[in-house]
């Protein structure tokens, strides 16, 4: 019999935003096939003997490529086995879960996507940014800073097109992204926010104008995972801001007494 794979989105960092259908196929999972980005706590609703494979991408290094993560979803589904593939965000916003739903389609293989909590929206409220406020922005729009080609990202058509602009993978090329953004229409006085390890207890969130971002960022030590927003609604980041890192609980979220859960282990290094 052939098995299931499940792209699950596994949220933007912070363990609990996994959402319930996420966590309900970890537990019955014979196979997780998980990306760098996705919180390592989650690993620990699987199953003791459940298979880890770890195929995450680090900044200019892919050391398994798309075509093998691909091969291992429709090998491990053909033995029969229930296979979770665990993304950072949501599968199908910049995280190639449409290349891997058409590979299993290709092969006759199963499948189901479980949506995540994407970074698009939960950086910006974690920084106290709403993508939209009356009188303010009434329309966003997302874009990568890093295209699968290594090609330089065009913001032509796009940057004066929204009144809220969120970029995201930014933290290595946030210089030029701020520069291509201003060449392209957008004000240099306009404010932006960069947010880096959103909703971790890692939190780090940099406030300036479009055309002094970059330097404040690198003088805070922003680093990747950042997610860049631009538009008038990063005004309200001081008033809004709400988060405070370091008061993240990894919890089981199908334990009926939360409060007695310990802390969920981490994988291995």
């Amino acid at each position: 019999m052939t098995g299931t794979v499940y792209l699950v989105g596994a949220g933007p960092g912070d363990p609990r935003l996994l959402t319930l259908r996420g966590a309900e196929l970890l537990r019955r999972a014979d196979v997780v096939v998980y990306d760098r980005l996705a919180p390592a706590e989650l690993l620990a609703l699987a199953p003791a003997q459940a298979e880890p494979v770890d195929v995450g991408k680090m900044p200019g290094s892919c050391p398994v490529g798309q075509d093998d993560i691909n091969r291992l979803l429709v090998d491990r589904a053909r033995r029969g086995l229930t296979v979770v593939r665990l993304k950072g965000g949501d599968p199908f916003v910049f995280g190639r879960g449409g290349e891997e739903c058409l590979a299993l389609v290709d092969a006759g293989i199963p499948f189901e996507v479980v949506p995540g909590v994407t970074s698009v929206v939960a950086a910006p409220a974690h920084a106290g940014i709403p993508l939209t406020h009356r009188g303010l922005g009434s329309s966003f729009a997302v874009v990568t800073a890093s295209l699968a080609d290594g090609t330089r990202q065009s913001f032509a058509r796009m940057a004066t097109a929204v009144d809220t602009l969120v970029v995201l993978m930014a933290a290595g090329k946030l210089h030029e992204v701020c520069t291509a953004l201003m060449d392209a229409g957008r004000s240099p006085t306009e404010p932006a926010a960069v947010i880096a390890s959103a909703t971790t207890d890692a939190q780090l969130t940099v406030t300036a104008s479009l055309s002094e971002l970059a330097n404040e960022a690198n003088r805070a030590g922003i680093g990747a995972p950042a997610t860049l927003v631009v538009g008038p609604v990063v005004r309200l980041a001081d008033a809004i801001a709400w988060f405070q890192p370091g008061t993240i609980e990894n919890v089981d979220p199908f334990d009926p007494n939360p409060s007695a859960q310990p802390a969920l282990r981490e994988r291995s290094s």
